[in-house]
């Protein structure tokens, strides 16, 4: 753990209070700090203190809580908040066409991160949010950009624990293998309830010049009413039209 994160310096620790907030969390109280980070009580009640002055933590009745000034340091990474910039208006025309649930995912180790989000009033219940993270193997997103990563990753992946987050995950790595080869000749990727149930989903890759996945883009609906096979040309079409622009934007040196 402190090979990787830092645990034993004043910055590792701060970053693992952090890290130790959920989406759904409304407001973390000092002891949960302490029991969810497995430090010591006035270290959390030191270090809390310092991000709270800092605009980093917020504190409220009840607790802490991730304060704006996290937001403000989140739009600062510069390849996302550039990669949201171009990609905007396209996933707009497509939730226009579609008015269903779009997403804009990027990968990062074993999992996608979504860096936006477009929903409407009917928007699929789904357990993505802007910011947050689901595994690749079993989101459309996440197969996209595994399809189209390099085989070390795709192996380890393949070799790894693959979590059953639904009855319908595909956990067995020979036929995950053969998805990720269908999406590479095919340019979609599909979940069907693997990642929720009653969730269906349809994604393509944004590829660069060396066909490598700088992103992907979905389009994800309730079972009732999505069938994800009819909106495959339009998710197709607005990954191609994404990756496009990028290219002309940041032509090869």
């Amino acid at each position: 753990m402190a090979e990787t994160t830092g645990l034993d310096t004043v910055l590792g620790k701060a970053v693992t209070i952090l890290r130790a907030f959920r989406p759904d969390d409304r407001a973390v109280s000092l002891a949960e700090l302490v029991r969810r980070t497995g430090l010591h009580k006035a270290t959390v009640h030191r270090l809390s203190g310092a991000l709270v002055a800092n605009r980093l933590l917020d504190r409220i009745d009840g607790g802490y809580r991730p304060s704006g000034g996290l937001f403000e340091l989140g739009m600062l990474a510069a390849p996302e908040r550039s990669l949201l910039e171009v990609a905007m208006p396209f996933l707009q025309d497509l939730y226009e066409r579609t008015h269903e649930t779009v997403h804009l995912g990027v990968r990062e180790g074993h999992d996608v991160v979504y860096v936006a989000k477009i929903g409407g009033h009917r928007q699929a219940r789904a357990p993505s949010r802007t910011g947050g993270r689901m595994p690749l193997h079993c989101t459309a997103v996440g197969k996209a950009l595994l399809a189209h990563a390099d085989h070390e990753l795709r192996q380890e992946v393949l070799a790894g624990l693959l979590e059953r987050r639904t009855p319908h995950t595909v956990v067995a790595p020979g036929a995950l293998r053969r998805q990720l080869r269908q999406i590479t000749e095919t340019g979609v990727a599909f979940e069907r309830e693997e990642s929720t149930a009653g969730l269906v989903c349809v994604a393509a890759p944004v590829l660069g010049l060396g066909n490598e996945a700088l992103a992907a883009i979905s389009v994800a609906g309730p079972t009732g009413r999505f069938r994800p096979d009819r909106f495959a040309t339009q998710v197709r079409a607005a990954a191609t039209g994404l990756s496009s622009t990028l290219i002309r934007r940041n032509p090869p040196s």
